[in-house]
């Protein structure tokens, strides 16, 4: 955990009609004195879209050679290896090599257009990759939901996440770039 962290507390409910995912997870987010609060609800967003009981944070912004989020078999072997933003190509390459899937998420509009432009022909080539887009409006309404502690229920449905308290419910669409070849 980095010094200045922020701690966030939550209890997450997912309900993934998709996967046929149900579960409850106590998680603990430390969001770094860089980090934004849209770019801490992107985290938390993107772990509701792919819960399981063995997905985990990485260690954080500070540490380079981790994903924001990954997840591993027992013996240690990456079966998810998922970057928020717009990580460099090498980085996307390296992570294909090492994880049986890997999901880019952007989260920044037209920054993430323009990365993908750059990008889309050589990320194109790598069967495991998958790339998906939240708005920035998608991720400003989720924002009004970030509590020191917090108790949220994710729905997922027909590809769409919806996040719930106990006062208010929200939306949060995203867009698929590129999927991986299955």
């Amino acid at each position: 955990m980095a010094p200045n962290a922020t701690i966030y507390r939550l209890e997450l409910q997912v309900s993934d009609m998709d996967r046929h995912y149900y579960a409850g997870h106590s998680l603990t987010l430390a969001q770094h004195p860089s980090e934004t609060p849209e770019r801490l609800m992107v985290r938390l967003m993107t772990f509701a879209l792919f819960a399981d009981e063995r997905l985990e944070f990485g260690r954080g912004l500070s540490t380079d050679e981790d994903p924001d989020l990954w997840q591993r078999d027992y013996t240690g072997d990456v079966l998810l290896w998922i970057d928020l933003g717009q990580p460099d190509e090498s980085r996307i390459r390296k992570a294909c090599g090492r994880a049986r899937r890997v999901v880019v998420v952007n989260y920044s509009g037209n920054g993430a257009d323009i990365w993908w432009g750059k990008q889309a022909a050589t990320l194109s080539r790598l069967k495991n990759l998958t790339v998906i887009d939240f708005s920035p409006d998608t991720v400003a309404r989720a924002v009004e939901l970030l509590e020191r502690s917090m108790r949220l229920t994710a729905m997922i449905q027909d590809g769409e996440l919806q996040l719930m308290n106990e006062h208010s419910s929200v939306t949060l669409p995203h867009g698929t770039r590129m999927v991986a070849a299955d």
